[in-house]
């Protein structure tokens, strides 16, 4: 979970860094659109996999849960298996709020 959380912060930092210096050279507008295409892209590739993954992960922790017959471990580990899909399903869909704001930030 925590290794999770750094990996997405360093990507969110490394992604202000990129598009700061792309946005501070003003004098090829081209290549601004073409890497804000390229993000959105990114973008929505991510958000239409992301949902059946989700669907998929959290109905196989579920099944654990339900099927452990009382075995602690399985019970924790269907536990942590929804707890994750839930926290990474909702960082995907934060990701739209992240670009918006960046975007506003930067016009």
């Amino acid at each position: 979970m925590k290794f999770k959380i750094i990996i997405c912060t360093i990507l969110v930092g490394v992604f202000i860094f990129l598009v700061g210096d792309i946005f501070a050279a003003t004098s090829t507008p081209g290549l601004v659109n073409k890497i804000n295409s390229a993000f959105k892209k990114i973008q929505g590739y991510l958000e239409k996999i992301s949902t059946p993954i989700a669907a998929v992960c959290l109905a196989s922790g579920i099944l654990i849960r339900k099927l452990s017959l009382g075995d602690e471990y399985k019970m924790v580990l269907g536990k942590r298996i929804i707890i994750n899909t839930v926290v990474g399903y909702a960082a995907i869909q934060l990701l739209d709020l992240i670009i918006k704001f960046i975007e506003t930030v930067i016009k």
